[in-house]
């Protein structure tokens, strides 16, 4: 179908999370099945919907969005015991690459949790597949907006007790902080020339936050996809984007150590008293992270390791 053509490159980059899923899965599926299963037997298999072919590129992606899971029995939980698992988690990835050209819009996937949320067992089987693919740092789908709903499906659910529900109402809390749209919590920083500023005094139509730590094997990555984009260089000289490079923790020596590393057109910047972290402004649950906010400081991208997103985005904007 047409509609999976611009999927090709996400589903790749979704290929080493596929593998690792492999064993966690299987292995759930291999305790869970019944002892009277016969070991020859094959495991059953989700086939999505199928868009009526009388429909547009847009319509079908727009049908799948509502229709994609019409053919699964939620109310069947045995069916999770002989279940392909491997088949159903790349299923479920599918579904959240096609509904993300909305990444902001958690309406399709509050649908969905809803629909789980019909037996504990469903609806622990969908909190498994929505952990690891929008919560998981690796997972190139990671998306708090779509994750929102599958924790309040949990905090719904009569069947959890209060230790069980302390995990989601933290992810909750955290998820619910710079929210795609709105504005960005303000923070103060001290920067390595001695200057004391904060977020929302830097005056730029954009502001790309770089959460960072020394040493970190992915953040030299980050920094070097940014000084090498000649976008985003242009817009840096040009005056457009202000980067800010912000270190969370609270071993100073070992930023200071590292400062030189930092282009000297951004704010190399430290967090004083760790307020990012003891307040929880911003989720540290991954590091590098980058943050794109617009000249308001609304939040453009959250909590990406995407360069080629950030210029996308700022392209669409023109």
């Amino acid at each position: 179908m047409l509609i999976w053509t611009n999927l090709f490159e996400t589903m790749k980059r979704l290929s080493l999370l596929l593998c690792m899923m492999l064993a966690v899965v299987s292995c759930g599926r291999r305790r869970s099945a019944p002892a009277t299963e016969p070991a020859s037997s094959q495991p059953a298999v989700f086939l999505p919907a199928i868009a009526p072919s009388r429909l547009s590129a847009a319509e079908q992606r727009e049908w799948l969005r509502w229709h994609y899971w019409d053919r699964f029995d939620f109310a069947d939980t045995l069916f999770l015991a002989r279940a392909d698992s491997l088949q159903l988690f790349e299923s479920y990835a599918r579904y959240i690459a096609l509904i993300s050209d909305r990444p902001a819009d958690g309406a399709a996937m509050d649908t969905l949790m809803r629909r789980a949320s019909a037996s504990r067992p469903m609806l622990d089987y969908f909190s498994m597949l929505a952990e690891k693919v929008l919560h998981d740092p690796n997972s190139p789908l990671r998306n708090d907006e779509f994750y929102i709903p599958v924790l309040e499906a949990q905090l719904r659910a009569p069947w959890y007790d209060e230790y069980e529900r302390i995990a989601p109402e933290y992810d909750l809390r955290m998820a619910c902080q710079n929210r795609l749209g709105h504005p960005a919590n303000d923070f103060r920083y001290m920067s390595a020339s001695g200057r004391s500023g904060t977020l929302y005094g830097l005056q730029a139509e954009y502001v790309l936050i770089f959460i960072n730590n020394p040493g970190c094997a992915m953040c030299r990555e980050i920094r070097d996809a940014i000084t090498s984009s000649p976008m985003l260089t242009e817009m840096i000289e040009r005056g457009r984007l202000q980067v800010l490079a912000i270190y969370p923790d609270e071993d100073l020596a070992e930023w200071k150590a590292y400062r030189e590393q930092i282009p000297a057109t951004w704010i190399n910047a430290y967090d004083p008293g760790c307020v990012i972290r003891e307040e929880g402004l911003y989720s540290l649950h991954a590091i590098p992270a980058l943050y794109l906010l617009d000249r308001d400081k609304r939040v453009l991208v959250k909590d990406s390791a995407d360069v080629s997103q950030i210029e996308e985005v700022i392209d669409r904007r023109g």
